[in-house]
């Protein structure tokens, strides 16, 4: 019989990638999917008749326990959540139901349903904030300066908390920021490449964003969904941060993408105060060493070929 796994979260940029993987792994894949008269499945579509999706809420424990209990899933990913740090801060309560609560409404449920399902939690970088040390791993004490990261550490700590009091096979893979074509508009590498599309096809002279100066460790969506998988296939459930190694500015990342399509981005961005955060954080560069040795895990895809990658995919569509 196949492994089957459910994935919260599937119509995201991660869901649509570790979906991808898993059927290439032979796994039947079910997709949990809030209700809703609009379904944004354009992530998936190519491969949705591969697919079950099913109606589930990370915000009803209820539905997350009928689900648990019709397909019998052998690994639950979570990777649903209220995910852009700046609407964290216009919409903490919600944030915090969805991306911290949740967590534990869907580890609660595995608890009564069949404690042997192994379960992963998307944890973030972002819990690190106003980073202890540098570069930060496994064991760098958290300092979340956004609701969306307090949710996060919320998650991450209920997950070590049930592996822990119920010897649950629970992981969470702490990941650093990690970018593709797929990645939504309103986060800052697909703002800037989608940006340059548009300054390009003559649509717009402008992109504005925020701190020019803050430092990322940006990875590609397609490497970090591998290390997912392989937490899940351990005998021992782990923590793991995911990342290149490698830290650069947002300036840095306007200055490649602007010179993919053959432009200068000191003649296109400007900055704009709206989108400064009320606490800015301003280096994240992770320490994948664990990753490294445990999972045998490895980027494919570095840093200029992602925005580049990036950069031809918003043309082309844009073109379209």
């Amino acid at each position: 019989m196949p492994k089957r796994a459910l994935i919260t979260g599937i119509t995201g940029q991660d869901g649509s990638y570790l979906a991808e993987l898993l059927l290439s792994e032979g796994y039947e894949v079910i997709g949990l999917v809030r209700r809703s008269s609009t379904l944004t499945i354009e992530r998936i579509s190519h491969i949705q008749e591969r697919l079950t999706l099913v109606s589930g809420d990370l915000v009803d424990e209820v539905s997350l326990i009928n689900v648990l209990r019709e397909f019998r899933p052998s690994e639950v990913y979570n990777l649903a959540a209220q995910s852009f740090v700046q609407t964290s801060w216009t919409q903490p309560v919600l944030t915090g139901e969805i991306t911290a609560l949740g967590v534990t409404r869907m580890l609660d449920a595995i608890r009564i349903v069949d404690p042997e399902i192994r379960f992963y939690q998307a944890s973030s970088s972002e819990m690190f904030g106003r980073v202890r040390s540098v570069p930060q791993d496994e064991s760098t004490p958290f300092y979340p300066r956004s609701p969306y990261g307090v949710a996060k550490v919320y998650g991450h700590w209920i997950t070590v908390n049930y592996r822990e009091s119920y010897n649950l096979h629970a992981s969470s893979g702490i990941l650093f920021n990690h970018e593709s074509p797929r990645r939504g508009l309103e986060f800052v590498t697909r703002k800037v490449t989608h940006g340059v599309a548009r300054v390009k096809a003559g649509l717009d002279k402008k992109v504005a964003l925020g701190n020019l100066d803050s430092q990322r460790d940006w990875g590609y969506a397609a490497d970090y969904v591998r290390a997912m998988h392989a937490m899940l296939q351990r005998d021992t459930p782990e923590d793991y941060v995911v990342a290149t190694g490698e830290t650069h500015t947002v300036r840095e990342l306007c200055e490649v993408a602007f010179r993919a399509a053959g432009l200068n981005y000191e003649e296109h961005v400007v900055v704009d105060p709206a989108f400064i955060r009320p606490a800015e954080v301003d280096l994240l560069v992770g320490d994948a060493t664990k990753a490294h040795q445990e999972l045998g895990w490895k980027c494919e895809v570095d840093f200029y070929a992602l925005v580049e990658m990036m950069v031809a995919a918003d043309v082309k569509a844009l073109a379209r």
